[in-house]
């Protein structure tokens, strides 16, 4: 993979890529002979030798595809593509982009970030689990190397960019606001046609005998008719019911229940409007075409405008947070869900009820403007809660809040997570940190008693810093925490949870560390001591 100065990637297990390939050549072949042999275009042997060869020609792509570096910067390409280069001296920084499977894999990439704000994605090293995932760090950590040494980059933190973070596209979200939008849009257009439609059914009635032939069909006609037979389809097939002598009709598409309501060779009795049929009755069953009301027209209306307002809030999201880093993970769009479900639940049965706008009587119109007034304090509330708590504003609450110490007293379990596997966290097993009647430690489970407990060894920890969640944090870190990047004895370590909870473990961790330095330097504690030692709080 790697050779002195330069760094080339290739597919990892090539050989069934190229088996794969060899595959699509001999369809090519045993289109191109079927072709000359028969003559004929349509054929199943040369469709069949052709979508070999179209996906032979994309194995092609993939088993030649490279990526490599050296002394001048990044070149990638492959057989079928040309190769292109990016200089050391126009890359910003190198990062890894996390992208999401159907069914929730993660697949690994790295990307190029340009200094004028662009970014490329590398075609390799891809991992996609974690038996790749060593190759690929290893040639990141080359790739680095390569960078730092013959390039300048700007910082000198792996970014990790996931679907989480600030640095993640907006242009899913907004497209698919946009294209609720205009359904929406469609749907409120046909709202007043459809109304005008049932209104006319409804009030509908039989021609006269003298009615001329071209207005009968604002009028209801009626004619005799046999049923030939009846077709009855399945769940997601048409139901049809057809006709002796093709009289009026040739046939019918029904319910599944209208259906089997009628057998061959029953005498019923057709209704038409319109010109087409609209009612099927026999003696013993009945069968009316549905038309859609206009309050229905408008529910879907707005349901579409307000499954809009959800991609919309994350684009709105994003924008609050375009000042971030872009591995920093952005605040949860869900507050603007709540507001959406909440405005659902007066604007539906409103829509329903008044399609076609609130009427100028006072019941409505109080209907509408306490929704509106509903909806917007939800709106002030979800805006709050969205918001960008840096830990600097956290550090300030906290210290205008009193944090009690947890040196005494009944066991408080606090959700909280060390990033790092150590001897105090084996296995990333705990869950909660346990303040109160003891040191604080470590458990796996939220109380009561310590049971599992691994005591945290308080004197070795010294706080570095607290920050913001990044994408390197991975998806187990909630949006709403904050991390503590911790000393411990030399080697990195964070601790993730909640901006005050984190605030109380720092505070415990530090009183712990104080009275242990106390303790081995043989002086008695004083009541003064148990603060936080280097922290933040």
């Amino acid at each position: 993979m790697t050779a002195g100065q330069e760094v080339s990637v290739r597919p990892p297990r090539r050989r069934p890529l190229w088996v794969c390939v060899g595959v699509g050549a001999a369809g090519a072949v045993l289109a191109a002979g079927r072709l000359v042999y028969s003559g004929a275009l349509v054929d199943w042997w040369v469709g069949g030798g052709l979508l070999a060869a179209l996906v032979g020609v994309a194995f092609l792509h993939g088993v030649t595809l490279e990526v490599g570096a050296d002394a001048y910067g990044v070149r990638y390409g492959s057989l079928l593509r040309r190769h292109r280069s990016v200089p050391w001296d126009d890359i910003a920084d190198l990062r890894v982009h996390i992208q999401y499977g159907r069914h929730g894999e993660e697949y690994f990439r790295v990307g190029v970030l340009l200094r004028d704000g662009r970014t490329r994605r590398l075609p390799l090293p891809v991992s996609g689990s974690r038996d790749d995932r060593p190759d690929f760090d290893a040639t990141l950590d080359a790739l680095r190397a390569l960078h730092r040494r013959h390039g300048n980059p700007e910082s000198d933190r792996l970014a990790v960019i996931s679907r989480r973070t600030a640095g993640r596209g907006t242009a899913g979200p907004l497209f698919l606001c946009l294209l609720l939008l205009a359904g929406a849009g469609l749907a409120a257009w046909f709202v007043p046609v459809t109304g005008a439609t049932k209104e006319a059914w409804d009030s509908a009635v039989p021609c006269a005998a003298g009615t001329p032939s071209e207005e009968r069909g604002a009028c209801l006609t009626t004619r005799p008719a046999v049923i030939a037979r009846t077709e009855v389809g399945g769940a997601k097939q048409p139901s049809r019911l057809y006709f002796a002598d093709g009289l009026p009709v040739d046939r019918l598409t029904v319910s599944r229940e209208g259906a089997q309501g009628f057998r061959a060779g029953e005498r019923v009795e057709l209704t038409l409007w319109r010109g087409q049929v609209r009612v099927v009755a026999a003696e013993h069953h009945v069968w009316r075409e549905h038309f859609t009301s206009a309050g229905s027209v408008a529910v879907l209306a707005a349901a579409l405008a307000l499954a809009a307002g959800y991609p919309g809030a994350r684009v709105l999201v994003h924008r609050r947070g375009r000042g971030l880093p872009d591995d920093e993970v952005l605040p949860s769009a869900l507050p603007f869900a709540g507001v959406l479900a909440g405005t659902a639940l007066w604007l539906l049965p409103f829509c329903y009820v008044h399609p076609l706008g609130p009427p100028a009587s006072p019941g409505p119109l109080a209907w509408a403007a306490a929704g509106s007034l509903a909806t917007l304090g939800l709106l002030v509330l979800a805006w709050r809660a969205t918001r960008i708590s840096t830990p600097q504003t956290a550090a300030k609450a906290t210290a205008t809040g009193a944090v009690a110490r947890e040196s005494g007293g009944a066991d408080v379990f606090l959700a909280a997570r060390f990033l790092e596997s150590t001897d105090y966290n084996p296995n990333h097993f705990g869950t909660h940190v346990v303040l109160g009647d003891g040191p604080p430690a470590v458990v796996p489970h939220p109380g009561p008693g310590r049971f599992a407990a691994r005591p945290v060894p308080a004197h070795r920890l010294t706080v570095k810093g607290v920050r913001r969640p990044r994408g390197g944090d991975g998806d187990g870190v909630p949006r709403g925490w904050h991390v503590a990047e911790l000393d411990d004895a030399g080697g990195p370590v964070r601790l993730a949870a909640a901006p005050a909870d984190l605030a109380r473990i720092l505070h415990a961790l530090g009183a712990a560390g104080a009275a242990t330095d106390t303790e081995a330097a043989g002086l008695p504690r004083l009541p003064s001591e148990g603060g936080p030692r280097s922290c933040l709080f």
